[in-house]
């Protein structure tokens, strides 16, 4: 069954991102979403490969033999909200689960201390009509296994990886006695990883739902949708919502329409990120952009594109802007040929800066991970009030097959406007082993919008 799905993802990836790069036709076959119960097989398939093939690994590598994780319902920790099955919408009651790794015996017991199993890939471990104290019930888990190190999810500068609650650390911590209190070690670096680490099969389905957020935009961004004079900024962003949900998909952020226009001064970085976008009648003659990302099996998108809505004597995107256009795209180059495996997002950012910089450049770069969630776990290069790096989250490593929202922007002045303009992108990029690739291609032309 997986492969039968994971084969429609391909061929559907393959079918349509051809037209990314400027062509603004949008049919039926580019919205090819799975019906629910496909998605939730494929949910719990790529679940599966990610217990068996990845979790071990991560483990290995941050020198955690147990890790515990513990939730209630509806105050979930984040990561453990990501290993729930499709048929799990939130945990139940409170819900404990075990990784237990035997790197001499090549195992990983996944066990719940919990009355329920949670779906195929997590096995109940706890008999209450034996033990009806879960909490006696995990000790006695432990002491069986003996681990060296028990790792929990607490942090104190990555928010995805401090999902353990006061009132479950502090049960935790009354019940363990002193000898497995010792052991508990934060699990930090391994909730990033798992957090952060794509797997090749998950790869695919990115590239699907990067294909998806990009013809959307595509359509919102076409005289389907805009008619100069008559649609304002917020009805096409309220297309955009309404777009989402009528394919029985999510967005994880609220989008935005600006306008840019050659009779209005450019907003400082201030105005721009800090507050709201003001509602603006579309007319010929503005350069668009848009802040648009949506949620799908688990993954995430994040994606910032420009259009431009053609004069009436125009055929084509002025040159002049085409070519602002170009400095935005050798940015993103300069940013993603200085990503190398080990380097700080802070050595990152500062080595894009002086590169871009030293071209002539007005760079401003604030880079996220991305993927099961919208503003991810992993580095962080740059925020856009932070150009001089970001404590603690900066400072974390680079890592191999993880993705990233490549944002940022560059200020061009425009002489045919007598003004300063702002190129913002942001596209989906995923980093390997030492190479660099968009999940989906970027774009490189300004969309033209034209008018009948």
């Amino acid at each position: 069954m997986f492969k039968k799905i994971l084969t429609l993802i391909v061929f559907t990836t393959f079918f349509s991102c051809g037209n990314q790069e400027g062509n603004q036709q949008v049919t039926e076959n580019l919205y090819s979403i799975l019906k629910e119960k496909d998605r939730a097989v494929l949910k719990d398939e790529l679940l599966e490969d990610r217990f068996n093939n990845l979790l071990p690994k991560l483990m290995d590598k941050a020198d955690i033999d147990m890790w515990l994780l513990i939730s209630r319902e509806y105050n979930e920790d984040p990561i453990l909200k990501t290993m729930l099955p499709a048929t799990w919408l939130n945990a139940r009651r409170r819900t404990i689960i075990v990784f237990y790794r035997n790197k001499e015996n090549n195992t990983l017991e996944r066990l719940a201390v919990a009355r329920y199993d949670i779906g195929k890939s997590i096995q109940s471990a706890w008999d209450k009509e034996k033990e009806p104290n879960q909490w006696k019930a995990l000790v006695a888990i432990i002491k069986e296994r003996n681990p060296k190190k028990i790792g929990v999810n607490s942090s104190t500068h990555f928010a995805l990886a401090d999902g353990l609650v006061k009132t479950d650390y502090d049960e935790l911590n009354q019940n363990l006695p002193e000898d497995l209190k010792s052991k508990l070690v934060s699990a930090e670096k391994l909730g990033i990883a798992w957090i952060e680490t794509r797997t090749e099969k998950e790869l695919a389905l990115f590239r699907k739902l990067v294909t998806i957020t990009h013809n959307i935009i595509d359509e919102a961004f076409s005289e389907k949708t805009i008619i100069p004079g008559k649609t304002t900024t917020d009805d096409v962003v309220w297309f955009l919502r309404q777009k989402v949900t009528d394919l029985g998909l999510e967005t994880w952020f609220h989008p935005t329409i600006d306008v840019q226009r050659n009779n209005e001064a450019l907003k400082s970085h201030i105005e721009s990120f800090s507050k709201s976008k003001d509602e603006k009648v579309i007319q010929k003659g503005d350069l668009l952009h848009c802040d648009f990302g949506i949620t799908y099996i688990g993954l995430n998108t994040d994606c910032q594109q420009h259009a431009y809505v053609l004069k009436d004597n125009e055929t084509q995107v002025p040159e002049f802007l085409q070519e602002a256009f170009k400095k935005g795209n050798r940015v993103q180059d300069i940013l993603t040929n200085n990503m190398k495996a080990g380097l700080t997002g802070n050595q990152i950012l500062a080595n894009s800066l002086k590169q871009g910089k030293s071209e002539g450049l007005r760079p401003s770069i604030y880079t996220h991970p991305l993927g099961k969630y919208g503003h991810s776990a992993g580095t962080t290069i740059g925020m856009w009030d932070s150009q001089n790096g970001v404590p603690f989250n900066g400072d974390y490593p680079l890592q191999k097959n993880t993705a990233y929202a490549i944002e940022l922007n560059t200020t061009v002045n425009i002489k045919e406007w007598n003004k300063d303009i702002r190129i913002m992108l942001e596209e989906a990029g995923f980093f390997g082993d030492n190479t660099f690739e968009y999940v989906n291609k970027r774009q490189t032309e300004i969309k033209p919008i034209k008018i009948n």
